[in-house]
């Protein structure tokens, strides 16, 4: 071990069930969207879950046979994906990490914000306008409105900010109470995980038992008891407008919104894939890889098949549609009513939501730091993001997740902002799903004989072809339901920053060769990459999806 820490390696210090753990923080992020989805597909919020998670678990097949093919590499599925493509162009290799690394990172910022404002609500309540305190400073102040009561008796440190910086074509940075509260709850996640992943994981299978548990209640228990109304989960529509709560109809708006809902949904339910990013760390490779990527599907179907079905069933479109499900932070205390609990209770879930970010967090953090840091050690990215320190932890490239982090905190540390950070962020994971879902039938023409630990029936690799091509459906026609015209334009200008990136590590740093071990897995050196065995199909799936992308974006409209 000592002799891998002094090369700058990553420590073999985990088992499946670890990256099971370490992974267990997605099912929480079903939380972050739930009321937003809820609000683009009205009634067929909780059939768009459900799909979504169906597509997430297909995919990843091809996505555990790929990872059994890279027992030294750390990153995920980008990394592996990437060097299907090394062949046939320099840039997409690199296009596809990057894009998946900004793509999961701002679960760091966002979880941040949703958390920060759960603390602000728990210390520094703004009162209700029916509340007794604003009651009584009505009868004390004669002629004032209950709007007027709230706005004097809210805490000051809730509309407290010391700068509001405006970025043109991008948005406005507030720099207030929830980017600093934000920013504490980063660092004490840095510095759970700069012991290394051993210890990531044993944080990480504490809380998941302590989250996953009361989460896995609340979505039975209204099953269980009878309180599901029908009505709420029949008659399945999309509404008139976005965040209208009306039933519309299954026309060209109503199915923009519907893609839109599924562009945002992938964001979550593909999430899990993020369970072998750590195949270098594994003790056992050969047959751990498979097991924790499976495993984790499976317990991702279980959460986002029965939350948002109880949610919906509960509390119906309106219901759903409360601000606070909408940004997140009044997601505790539709918990604790899912289960008929009182104040009591609600309080505690309030404190299970605050650890199921966390949970989400570190799971994000652990994921796209190591895709930084395979990036680097490949080639593709900056050579000082592939430091680790002593306990084998990717400190240089957990630094710059935590700072372009901080930068997104700051974005979305309003309401506004919060959806145009993930809209725009998953653009990047849609084009890193479509590179990926189509690197598996490239490594399986031109890397035939290498060997794989799992191999997926060939016809999920056909499946999943297909559905690389569905997922630019939903890129081309969803990126413009979140109220961000250029959200798709903003995304792909984002996933260019690669080039100039690349280009300097690559030809200013390395003088236009790869590392050694950017090719040991495949048996290839920097002066054979091998016989380019799928010809022109390559580029031809990658002239077909930017041509779906670009018919979706024009034929699917928003509802006038």
């Amino acid at each position: 071990m000592a002799s891998e820490k002094a090369s700058g390696e990553l420590v073999r210090a985990l088992d499946w069930k670890g990256a099971f753990w370490v992974a267990a923080g997605v099912p929480p992020l079903v939380l972050f969207s739930i009321g937003g989805i809820a609000g683009v597909a009205g009634k067929a919020a909780f059939v768009v879950w459900i799909i979504s998670m169906i597509m997430g678990f297909l995919q990843s097949f091809t996505y555990a046979e790929m990872a059994g093919m890279f027992g030294n590499k750390s990153g995920g599925a980008s990394v592996y994906g990437a060097t299907a493509w090394l062949r046939y162009s320099k840039l997409i290799a690199p296009l596809s990490v990057w894009c998946n690394w900004f793509a999961w990172s701002p679960v760091l910022s966002l979880g941040c914000a949703i958390a920060a404002g759960y603390i602000l609500n728990a210390l520094f309540p703004i009162p209700a306008a029916d509340s007794q305190l604003v009651l009584d400073w009505l009868a004390a102040n004669a002629g004032k409105t209950a709007e007027e009561a709230v706005a004097a008796l809210t805490p000051a440190v809730r509309s407290w900010e010391a700068l509001g910086l405006t970025i043109p074509g991008l948005g406005t940075l507030h720099f207030n109470s929830t980017f600093v509260i934000g920013a504490i709850l980063m660092f004490i996640i840095f510095a759970i995980q700069h012991r290394g992943i051993a210890s990531t994981a044993k944080s990480q299978k504490v809380m998941a038992l302590i989250v996953l548990i009361p989460l896995l209640l609340v979505g039975l228990v209204p099953i269980l008891t009878g309180a599901i109304d029908t009505m709420n989960v029949t008659s399945i529509v999309p509404p008139t407008a976005s965040y209208s709560g009306v039933d519309g109809a299954w026309d060209v708006g109503g199915w923009t919104l519907f893609l839109g809902a599924m562009y945002i949904a992938a964001w979550s339910t593909y999430g899990f894939e993020t369970a072998v990013c750590y195949t270098a760390e594994f003790k056992n490779p050969q047959t751990d890889t498979f097991r924790a990527i499976f495993y984790s599907g499976l317990l991702c179907c279980v959460f986002f098949f029965i939350i948002p079905f109880a949610f919906q069933g509960v509390l119906g479109t309106q219901g759903m549609l409360a601000p606070g499900i909408v940004d997140g932070t009044g997601v505790g205390e539709a918990l604790g009513s899912l289960v008929g609990g009182g104040p009591v209770v609600t309080q505690i879930f309030v404190i299970l939501m605050i650890l199921a970010l966390f949970l989400a967090i570190m799971t994000a953090m652990a994921g796209s730091s190591r895709t930084l840091y395979q990036g680097s050690r490949d080639g593709w990215l900056p050579r000082f993001l592939g430091h680790v320190n002593e306990h084998g932890a990717p400190t240089n490239a957990m630094w710059t997740d935590l700072g372009f982090n901080l930068f997104l905190l700051a974005l979305a540390s309003d309401a506004g902002g919060y959806f145009y950070v993930l809209a725009i962020s998953n653009v990047g994971y849609i084009t890193f799903n479509f590179l990926n879902l189509n690197a598996g039938w490239i490594h399986r023409i031109d890397s035939g004989h290498i060997a794989r630990p799992w191999k997926a029936p060939t016809v999920l690799i056909g499946i999943n072809t297909v559905l690389a091509f569905v997922n630019a459906l939903f890129l081309g026609a969803g990126a413009k339901v979140w109220g961000y015209s250029n959200a798709l334009w903003s995304g792909a200008i984002f996933a260019a920053l690669i080039l100039p990136v690349f280009w300097f590590r690559h030809y200013v740093q390395d003088g236009g060769k790869f590392p050694k071990e950017a090719f040991d897995d495949l048996g290839l050196t920097e002066g054979d990459l091998g016989e380019r065995k799928a010809g022109v199909l390559p580029y031809l799936a990658l002239a077909a999806g930017a041509g779906v992308v670009l018919w979706a974006n024009w034929f699917f409209q928003l509802p006038t």
